[in-house]
């Protein structure tokens, strides 16, 4: 194919810049931010976070800042530096939910509730879409952490693989399903490095309804194995976009819908949108952007990650 020819084929996949809000909650409210913090409820409790992205002024007095229940402090940019302290004793974990799906929250020694209450938004484009196929669509769910967005398509009928590197964030998972009282369907947990596990899947021979994946800036699989998100994210996508099913009506295309989320790195939403363009199939919607947070009293958002999204 010439590249004239490729690059026309590239155009037929439509892109649209858009930011998503996640404001379907409930149980989780981003009460104020500024000046490097955050002051969030989750469930039952207060919190005050770290994040360099807030660069203005909190709107809130220092007093109500102050009645939080626990506070995450030093870290910089860095999660796994840092610590908790607790104004008052809180449970070890708390009951939430989102929309019908119930999960368990707790504070992590990463500074994370054990939630990103912004992936709200793509679990709710991944239902519709899984709604959309009908039947028992197959969904593969990469850097799984403790299982949200699997718990949110076992929901509405998809089968599940979950993977995750981590054997403490599957058993959490797994708790969350108990939760959730989906235990009776078809989650598959793996513990496994998830590029590794995506290969495999690809030299099996293995397809997909849905792909998503949210790869950290830098990680270890359980076999020592290394994960630079700027070193391999495109051959990841590559891997992901090639697990997605044929679509039967045209089979040079895929169809279903994928899913990816980037933090914590110095990457514009347009650049991961060009680098899923190019693994992409001729055809579909891709949209990409930011994710944010919405304040619960006035109108300003809070940036938390980048996407691309697509759906054939």
């Amino acid at each position: 194919m010439s590249i004239g020819a490729a690059a026309a084929m590239r155009a037929n996949v439509h892109r649209q810049n858009r930011l998503l809000i996640a404001d379907d909650w409930r149980d989780y409210r981003l009460l104020d931010s500024g000046a490097g913090r955050k002051l969030e409820q989750a469930g039952g409790f207060t919190f005050v976070r770290p994040d360099a992205q807030t660069l203005w002024r909190p709107r809130l007095p220092d007093k109500a800042w102050a009645k939080a229940d626990a506070i995450f402090t030093g870290g910089g940019d860095d999660d796994e530096s840092g610590r908790w302290r607790f104004e008052q004793p809180l449970p070890e974990r708390w009951p939430m939910a989102w929309d019908s799906v119930k999960f368990l929250c707790r504070p992590t020694p990463f500074r994370h509730l054990a939630v990103f209450p912004e992936h709200s938004v793509h679990w709710r484009f991944a239902q519709d879409a899984i709604k959309a196929q009908g039947g028992q669509p197959e969904v593969l769910n990469l850097f799984g952490y403790t299982g949200l967005a699997s718990l949110a398509c076992a929901a509405v009928g998809a089968k599940v693989t979950h993977v995750d590197a981590s054997k403490k964030a599957i058993a959490f998972a797994r708790e969350n399903q108990t939760e959730a009282g989906l235990e009776d369907k078809p989650i598959r947990w793996i513990l496994d490095d998830a590029f590794a596990f995506a290969q495999r899947e690809l030299r099996r021979g293995r397809t997909y309804d849905g792909v998503i994946l949210d790869p950290p800036k830098y990680g270890r699989g359980p076999n020592g194995e290394i994960w630079r998100l700027e070193e391999g994210l495109g051959a990841l996508l590559d891997t992901c976009v090639r697990l997605l099913r044929k679509d039967p009506h045209a089979p040079e295309s895929a169809a279903g819908f994928l899913v990816a989320t980037v933090y914590a790195v110095r990457l514009s939403s347009v650049a991961l949108a060009q680098a899923a363009a190019d693994a992409l199939p001729p055809k579909g919607l891709l949209e990409y952007g930011d994710m944010t947070l919405p304040h619960i009293s006035d109108d300003r958002l809070l940036p938390t990650a980048i996407y691309a999204r697509w759906r054939g």
